[in-house]
Parts: structure tokens; C-alpha cells; sequence
């Protein structure tokens, strides 16, 4: 089995699109999408249209809930950004309609594939003890033990970071795929510039997972205009065989 993994598409339908040729042309047999899909960007409902086509397997990311379950009148903007975040998070459950929102609501925070030879991949948008919080790069390997915490899986796809890498810590492999929508167009200079604006587990004080995520969505300047991240996981032989992918995006996407 030839997988396509993808992450954060946040309402990016031409990336997504740009994503699903050139992967295409590769051929796959299943995508994985790891969270965050419709929010904020510009074509929600058509991102979710381009996945059901493509009979993706998703699970829920922090603004995927944040869509389907946070109390706006419970909210209070604190900034002209976090309010017009709201106001878009606001426009995007009218534009998605309350069944998708339903739908929304009702996808697993994880998913579980057994593999070939023995193993299980898990498919989270964070990690497996939180799935609101993310793995990335820059981490130790005691905080990514932390945040393995007790799963039996032997891989673990995962996004939230926005930054992709693939590593092995305490027996396990972790792939984070990156971002289809919002990668960081730095990322192939200077990571680490970038990494404290997209690490959504970087939380303030006080504050809630999907109010951070809503502020940090599209936060940085530059976000979708380069490149697309995508990965493509594939068991051969006993042995996992892993490519990631940079798709070059254009002026639309």
C-alpha cells in the first residue's frame, strides 16, 4: 500500500489540488490527511468537497473543532487579528453548512492502519498522549517521549507544526508531514525562524488550544505562496520507505 500523507490544508483547495496531481502522476492507493482542513482559507467548502472525492481518511485537528464546537459568544477578541480570525471562523461554518460541520465534529482524533509486516501506523494531528499538541523538529527526544507517551504504534504521521521532518526516537518513527496550506516559505532556509510562530503547543498562559490556533492560522506573512508539503509512505520489503515532497504552488494557490 502506497500512501499520500498530507496535513493543515486550512481551506487551501488550490494547494490541496496542486498536491493531489502531482501525487497523481506518482500514483497512491490512500490519503492521510492529519487535521486542520478547512479553516481558515479561502475555499473551505471546496477543500472539503476535494477530499471526499478522494475518499480521504482525516482526523481532527485543533480548528477542525474549533469549527464545529467553540462557543462564539463565549469568546472575547483581544486584538483586531483575533477578531477578524473569529469573524472568519464565523463566515466559514456558514460557507461549510451544518452537516460538514457535524461531520466535522464527529471525525476521531486518531486512526489506526495495521501494517504489512506486524506494526500499526497511528494518523494524529498532534501527537498520540495529545492530540492537540504537536510534535516538531526542534523538540528533545525526552519531550517527543513525552508526547508518545504509551501508544503501541510503531509510526506515528502526524502534522500541527506546519515544519516537516522524519525521525526515529524510543523505537517509534515520526513523520510530521507539514502543512498543504500554510507551509512556512522560509522552510527551506532558515527552519528554525519559523518554528515559534507555527508551533500551535507554544500556548500562552490561559490559553485554550482552538482560540490559538484560530489566532496563529495564517499569522505569518508568506504562508501557502511557495510551496506545498506532502509525503508519501509505502512499505517495501519489510522496510518503510518514506519521500517528502515540496510542491511548487503558484500565485493562486
Amino acid at each position: 500500500m502506497r500512501l499520500l500523507c498530507v496535513s493543515d490544508i486550512h481551506g487551501h483547495a488550490d494547494a490541496l489540488a496542486a498536491v493531489l496531481a502531482t501525487a497523481e502522476r506518482r500514483g497512491y492507493t490512500q490519503l492521510l490527511v492529519a487535521g486542520d482542513l478547512c479553516f481558515p482559507g479561502p475555499k473551505p467548502l471546496e477543500t472539503w468537497r476535494r477530499l471526499t472525492q478522494a475518499k480521504a481518511v482525516c482526523v481532527q485537528g485543533v480548528s477542525d473543532r474549533a469549527l464545529a464546537t467553540l462557543d462564539l459568544d463565549k469568546v472575547r477578541a483581544r486584538s483586531e487579528h483575533e477578531r477578524a480570525r473569529l469573524d472568519r471562523l464565523s463566515q466559514t461554518r456558514t460557507e461549510l453548512g451544518e452537516l460538514i460541520l457535524a461531520r466535522l465534529a464527529r471525525l476521531a482524533p486518531t486512526y489506526r492502519l495495521p501494517l504489512e509486516d506486524g506494526g500499526e501506523l497511528v494518523l494524529v494531528h498532534g501527537s498520540p498522549a495529545d492530540p492537540l499538541e504537536p510534535i516538531s523538529h526542534d523538540m528533545t527526544d525526552e519531550e517527543v517521549l513525552s508526547l508518545l507517551g504509551d501508544d503501541p504504534a510503531d509510526v506515528v504521521i502526524c502534522g500541527g507544526s506546519h515544519v516537516p521532518f522524519d525521525r526515529m526516537v524510543g523505537g517509534v518513527r515520526i513523520i510530521n508531514v507539514g502543512s498543504v496550506g500554510e507551509a512556512p516559505c522560509s522552510l527551506r532556509g532558515d527552519v528554525r525562524s519559523t518554528v515559534d510562530h507555527v508551533r500551535v503547543g507554544a500556548r500562552a498562559p490561559g490559553e485554550r488550544g482552538e482560540l490559538g490556533e484560530l489566532v496563529r492560522s495564517g499569522a505569518v506573512s508568506g504562508y501557502g505562496a511557495g510551496h506545498a508539503d506532502a509525503t508519501f509512505v509505502e512499505l517495501r520489503a519489510g522496510e518503510l520507505w518514506v519521500e517528502q515532497l515540496v510542491v511548487p504552488l503558484g500565485r493562486a494557490a
